[in-house]
């Protein structure tokens, strides 16, 4: 089985924050087919950041260099494309974006070729994974997020994330999880990210202020998630740490490890390489007795990872990006009572909606 070829498009989707409709900013994907000579087609995709870099470096690097390669030789694939990302040192930013949309459609096709789900090739530990939901954003005041909270428990959700690091400050998202916490009750899991927006000091102080409400976890607390400070904060309070969503290859994740800085690893397979690189963060996260989840809006690309992996736990639901795979599937897996199944399908186990891919092509 042999490449013959690769194709990459833009898609340009809208998107609402729920309950008081807002529009959220443009939401673009680079979605990367490659095709056999076996008629296998295989789909991945990049998300958000800098699209048109992205798809330029597939068609005009990454495409050439993997033509009559055979899409089952990960390791020899790799191989060829990190130098041409990378020259020196480690790959990051939207090489590995790109590199990350070729991996994902690698995966589709071998998924495709052998009969099993993405899952099942990681070692088939569960067809399903429990989720999460990221609904708690800046844009809701207190009792839209008590109102969001409630109809979210009423589908059957009882884990939630909301989002802290707000430009109301540390006291208003202290008020925000009291809130929270008290209107849903204990029984509720709730966990908050910072979407990397805190120094080290304003994270403490708000650590202090918010471990009475048993929190699950603190994602991505810290400006650029600096592996020192992230030992240093994890010294410093009883709230669990979480990190890998925008830079979560091996490299990242290694450094966590060795300042003792997390707790939960939360690869991307959008973002770190691919699920090639997920599936070695995955056995370091073995090695090392952590649990493996999921965050950045991966939806269907990070869903496999946790169901693969016997240390596997939470997988995402983002309520934004939950509305694109809505439009950009024909078969979007749903949650039921919290719980998302690995779609019978092999390899990722959906199928574009080509007539929205159509009406949402960016073109320039």
């Amino acid at each position: 089985m042999k490449i013959k070829d690769v194709r990459v498009t833009v898609h340009r989707f809208d998107n609402f924050i729920p309950l008081i409709r807002k529009q959220l900013e443009g939401d673009y994907r680079v979605i990367c087919r490659i095709e056999t000579d076996e008629g296998h087609v295989g789909i991945g995709m990049a998300s958000r950041f800098l699209w048109h870099g992205v798809a330029a470096i597939i068609t005009n690097h990454l495409a050439p260099a993997i033509i009559n390669m055979d899409p089952r030789d990960l390791e020899a694939i790799h191989a060829r494309l990190q130098p041409i990302v990378s020259e020196r040192g480690m790959m990051s930013g939207i090489n590995l974006s790109a590199v990350s949309a070729v991996d994902l459609a690698l995966w589709d096709i071998i998924g495709k070729a052998s009969g099993r789900t993405v899952a099942q090739l990681l070692g088939g530990h569960k067809d399903y994974a429990d989720a999460y939901v990221t609904y708690g954003f800046a844009a809701y005041d207190i009792d839209q997020l008590i109102e969001m909270g409630r109809q979210l428990v009423a589908k059957g959700h009882s884990r939630l994330k909301m989002l802290v690091g707000s430009k109301q400050g540390l006291k208003a998202d202290a008020a925000r999880v009291k809130a929270v916490r008290e209107a849903l009750g204990d029984d509720i899991l709730l966990a908050v990210d910072a979407n990397e927006s805190l120094g080290l000091e304003d994270a403490m102080r708000l650590c202090a202020m918010i471990e009475e409400y048993d929190i699950a976890w603190f994602e991505d607390p810290l400006r650029r998630v600096d592996a020192r400070d992230m030992g240093m904060l994890r010294k410093r309070t009883t709230i669990p740490l979480s990190a890998g969503q925008m830079d979560g290859h091996p490299t990242r994740f290694r450094e966590w490890i060795e300042h003792d800085g997390i707790d939960i690893f939360m690869p991307n397979s959008m973002y770190n390489g691919g699920m090639t690189e997920t599936r070695r963060v995955a056995h370091l996260a073995q090695i090392y007795n952590k649990p493996l989840s999921d965050a950045g809006g991966g939806g269907i690309w990070c869903l496999h990872h946790v169901a693969g992996f016997r240390n596997g736990t939470l997988a995402e639901i983002h309520l934004g990006s939950e509305q694109v795979e809505e439009q950009m599937f024909v078969d979007a897996p749903q949650a039921v009572n919290g719980r998302v199944a690995i779609p019978a399908a092999p390899g990722f186990g959906v199928t574009l909606n080509e007539e929205k891919l159509r009406e949402t092509l960016v073109k320039d």
